[in-house]
């Protein structure tokens, strides 16, 4: 935002429960009434905005700090409506930590749900306990990243999918593509359709294999490219879901 020509700095965000903003005056507590307290040094007067991750947004003033936290004055709410058409990116699991770099990154870029996918050729495994943390990793990246770009909606991660979950996931979508290097047909010749769920299939880094594929082709899913270049895994799902956004008219 500017004004006369200077950067007027836009208020964090922080998030509570719906039930809190619903308050004339939020106490902002926790990990992150500490994050507001400590960390952006927010003092009374200044401002911040509440959300509580699905819509609904309070823009608040700071009040005062309390022993249990840091208490804001509502001034306005708003609520947003879902985005609609809505991105899901079916996301194969990346090894180390690119997994949360995609995450963070499509959930900047727009991407309203992301599904780890067990791809056959996928080198983590996410089952049971193993699958615990790394998906608490990727919900807390999304978190976090949705504050950061100031979204009203958190994306959803959901619990890991199999190839079987995916093509249940295409029957239903109003559009799905599964991205393939080398696919007769560019992402960017796509014309989406303006409402629905609009669904990317990333593969892991091997590929995606040939029952895969035919499942998902089967199911409905178009083969399109993203180019004459490779992507990686974990930065595909991101320039996918640009390219369907800036189609669909939601950017």
């Amino acid at each position: 935002m500017t004004f006369r020509g200077l950067i007027v700095p836009q208020p964090p965000v922080f998030l509570a429960d719906r039930a809190e903003l619903q308050r004339d005056v939020i106490l902002l507590s926790g990990a992150e009434g500490r994050h507001a307290a400590a960390v952006r040094r927010l003092r009374p007067g200044e401002r911040a905005d509440v959300g509580d991750g699905a819509g609904l947004v309070a823009e608040c003033v700071v009040t005062a700090h309390s022993g249990r936290g840091l208490e804001l004055a509502v001034r306005a709410r708003r609520e947003m409506p879902r985005p609609d058409p809505l991105i899901t990116v079916v996301q194969a699991i990346p090894k180390g930590d690119r997994g949360e770099l995609a995450v963070a990154e499509m959930t900047e870029v727009g991407v309203d749900r992301i599904m780890p996918w067990a791809a056959a050729r996928c080198v983590p495994v996410w089952r049971a306990e193993r699958g615990v943390r790394p998906l608490a990793r990727w919900r807390a990246t999304a978190r976090e990243a949705a504050k950061q770009s100031r979204r009203a909606w958190i994306p959803e991660v959901t619990e890991p999918v199999s190839a079987g979950d995916v093509a249940q996931v295409v029957t239903k979508a109003a559009c799905a593509v599964v991205l393939e290097p080398g696919a007769a047909h560019s992402l960017g010749q796509l014309s989406p359709p303006e409402s629905g769920d609009l669904v990317v299939i990333v593969g892991p880094e091997g590929g995606i294999t040939d029952d895969e594929t035919a499942a998902f082709r089967a199911a409905g899913a178009m083969p399109r490219g993203l180019g004459p270049t490779v992507l990686r895994t974990s930065t595909a799902g991101t320039v996918a879901a640009a390219v369907l956004l800036s189609r669909s008219g939601r950017w």
